[in-house]
Parts: structure tokens; sequence; C-alpha cells
């Protein structure tokens, strides 16, 4: 359901980068999760933005949005939008959120480059406020301090938490070059250098450009952090990677949705996806990239099979659980029933 939501206020982080505050206290959400604006014009536009606000703390719902050349949304957020002004939302979704059983971990490991930071500070700043007993490690890329977003903050909270939190900071204008970018080595030597516990019991949080994650995820799995211990958050749909493959079955099946208030059915068959069979009904389903990387559109299967032409989020803990995408989602091997 899409609802309004009103920006309280809009603070300046730096060039081109600006947090809106809203005033939303009925807004539920994790640390971690994104939020999806919808914009209308000639057609409807959705996009999602990182929540840098941590909802255990009291904060105010934020958004931290860096302004994108190209980006329709990103330059009307950064450039036009001011206190008291209404945008619309169809809520908090995602899945870079901190794991039910948190208490099995002592230690956790977060990887940021760029703009990657915001849901990574969100998440950061629950870890340490929140859970006394865990220890934390940030390691931060970006090209100069005058453009880390919450640069004075974060060094704010190494203060603060000195037992518990240690943090590197990379420019790429540092003098010694080992020292200027994270590189699978250097990563290995901070993970060995901090580590206060077994693999297993260690998590790794990454987000930032696709290459920048891909050595992140090789670097741990090299030194033995566990795959299911490794979280990263993808916002570039351009990323996403469709199997060549067709599913098995491309005959027509009937899909059967529960939503909270409705019960809906109709008809879907490869090449057109589960989302879109709804959309062409006037059945209005939670999406937003509609590329398999963020994780809007997921629903759980109950009944049958759904085949995913892409899946960049659910990881195979989400699997067993049922969690399907509907953007890039086919029912195959007979009928399907999904909900909410």
């Amino acid at each position: 359901m899409i609802k309004p939501i009103v920006i309280s206020a809009v603070r300046q982080e730096i060039n081109e980068v600006k947090t809106l505050l809203f005033d939303a206290p009925e807004l539920a959400y994790q640390a971690g999760q994104y939020l999806t604006f919808v914009h209308s014009q000639n057609e409807e536009v959705r996009r999602s933005y990182s929540i840098s606000s941590a909802p255990g703390l009291g904060e105010p719902l934020s958004v931290t949005v860096k302004r994108v050349a190209n980006g329709l949304f990103s330059r009307y957020l950064v450039d036009t939008v001011q206190a008291g002004d209404t945008l619309l939302t169809i809520g908090a979704g995602g899945f870079f959120t901190l794991p039910d059983n948190l208490g099995d971990y002592e230690q956790v490991f977060f990887f940021a480059a760029g703009s990657g930071i915001t849901p990574i500070y969100a998440l950061l700043k629950s870890v340490l406020h929140l859970y006394p007993r865990l220890h934390a490690v940030l390691i931060y890329s970006n090209r100069t301090p005058e453009v880390a977003v919450f640069y004075q903050e974060l060094q704010h909270l190494a203060s603060q938490f000195a037992d518990r939190l240690e943090i590197e900071f990379l420019f790429s204008n540092h003098p010694i070059l080992a020292r200027a970018r994270l590189y699978r080595d250097l990563l290995e030597v901070f993970v060995k250098q901090y580590s206060l516990t077994t693999p297993e019991r260690t998590l790794a949080y990454l987000c930032g450009p696709l290459n920048y994650m891909r050595m992140c995820v090789y670097g741990l799995r090299e030194i033995g952090i566990p795959s299911a211990n490794i979280r990263r958050e993808n916002f570039n749909p351009e990323t996403a990677h469709p199997s060549s493959a067709e599913p098995s079955d491309t005959d027509p099946h009937n899909v059967t949705i529960q939503l909270p208030h409705a019960t809906y059915q109709f008809q879907a068959q490869y090449p057109v996806s589960i989302l879109q069979a709804a959309k062409d009904q006037g059945i209005k389903l939670p999406y937003s990239c509609a590329n398999g990387v963020c994780g809007s559109c997921v629903l759980r299967c109950t009944s049958g099979k759904v085949w995913m032409a892409t899946n960049e989020v659910l990881t195979a803990r989400d699997l067993a659980k049922g969690l399907v995408l509907t953007c890039t989602g086919y029912a195959a091997g007979g009928d399907v029933q999904l909900e909410l």
C-alpha cells in the first residue's frame, strides 16, 4: 500500500549528499533496511534509499541520499525537496538486517565504500547501543576525508565505544599506496588483527560497488568466514545477472496470492513474470527494482514451485523458508500459492 510521508527536516551531509528526516512514528522498519519511494509523472517510478537511522535509539526515520548525475529521483530528492514536503512510499524493506539469533555471535565486521556507509551506519549504531556484548570493526573506504559521509559521527562513535569499536578509514589520496584502498591482502590483515573470536561467531556486512563486495566476499571466505555469515547490500539493478536458462516448464499456471486483506488469482506463463502478470491484472504488489536485486517484491511460496531467473538478494536460509522474488519469478511445475 502506498502511503504519504512528510519530511520534517533536511540535513546536508557533504556536497551532493543529504539526509531526509521524516515525521512517521507509525512506519515500522529495521536497521539496515531501505525505504522505497513512488514517484509518478508519465509513468510510475520506484526507487529505494537506505535508512540511516536506528529504530531502537529513538531517532526519527531518516534516509541518506546521494545525488546521481543522471538519476531522476535522486536529483529531485537532493535538489528540490524541503521540510514540509510530502513523498509517497510503500514502506521499508530489505534483508540487510541483524539476524534473530544475534546472541550466537560475538563480533561484527562492517565493510563500506562511499555511500555504502548509509545502511551500515544504522546497523553499527544498533550494535553498539543495543548489544553491549558485541564488538564491531568498520573498514570504510573513500576518495578523501571530505567526501566521507558521517565521518565526524563515526569518529565520535569510535571515541564513545573505544572498548568495543575499531575503525579503519581508507582514503584514495593516502600517500602510502598500500593504505589507499582495500584489497584482499589488506582485508586479511585487518580481520586477523582485530578478530576476537572464531569465524563461526563472526558476522560480516558489506555495502559498496559490486566489484568491491565481490572482493570482500572472496577474501572473507578465504580466511574461513562462513558464507551464511556474510551479508551484502546491492541497489544497482544494472548489476543483476539474469539466467540464460529457461524454466523446464513454460506452460501457463494459476497463481494465487494471499495478501492481508484480499486474495487474488490469475494465470501466469513464462516469459511473463509473476509480478508483471499481476500488474497486467491491475493487482498491486510490492516491488522496486524489478530486477531481482533489492528484495522489495518478496513473497513466501506455500504451495508449488517458483523458478527465478535472477536472485541477487535471497540467501540459502531465505530460500529454505520459501521466500521468492516475484519480479524474476515464474510458476514452474504446476499451480503456485504465495502469501505476503
